[in-house]
């Protein structure tokens, strides 16, 4: 019997609804057709998907305002992220139990580059905060926000969680410009960058 193999995947991998809106924008979000293209070949393969929580949706709703990972780096948000991220490390711990290993393989962990929680290699980084109204340099502030070598917050939880647990997984990051790690991930080739 071949065991089934599972991935971990950002929550907006699944589910696009949970992104911070771009009201009055109707181009498609550049990782859009990287990520389904992906997610057709992972359903394909019969990889089982986990759906990692979004610690944004959970905590700001629909209607937030992007934020940095700055902004997300702070006692709070780490606790929320952890408190979120639990049960999916005792669901990880299940499948990766040796009475379990000829049924399941836990592949890895997929997120989203660029985001200031889901960054695996890249995130958010920018002075952002504070109250918007009051800036007379907003647009210069907004400016300032940028693309930065580093991890999300939600991924850095997350690697300290499965370290913890004694659980070690590759972890690679949806990037619209070179998706082939994906891919490498999937068919074992790759290792990713290791939690």
């Amino acid at each position: 019997m071949k065991p089934k193999p599972i991935l971990l995947v950002s929550h907006c991998m699944l589910n696009t609804a949970a992104k911070v809106r771009y009201p009055g924008s109707t181009r498609r979000p550049p990782d859009e057709a990287p990520r389904l293209t992906f997610l057709q070949y992972a359903l394909e393969q019969g990889i089982q998907l986990i759906q990692l929580p979004c610690p944004e949706f959970t905590l700001y709703g629909p209607s937030r305002w992007g934020h940095t990972r700055e902004q997300f780096d702070n006692p709070f948000f780490r606790a929320h992220c952890r408190r979120l991220l639990e049960p999916v490390v005792r669901q990880l711990q299940a499948y990766l139990d040796p009475r379990e290993g000829m049924y399941y393989r836990v592949l890895g962990v997929v997120g989203i580059e660029g985001s200031p929680s889901c960054g695996v290699s890249r995130t958010c980084s920018g002075p952002w905060g504070g109250e918007l109204s009051g800036r007379g340099d907003l647009f210069e502030a907004v400016g300032q926000v940028h693309s930065t070598p580093g991890m999300g917050v939600l991924m850095e939880e997350l690697s300290e969680l499965l370290a913890q647990a004694g659980i070690d997984l590759p972890m690679v990051g949806l990037d619209s410009r070179d998706i082939q790690p994906l891919y490498d991930l999937l068919n074992g080739t790759q290792e990713g960058r290791q939690s």
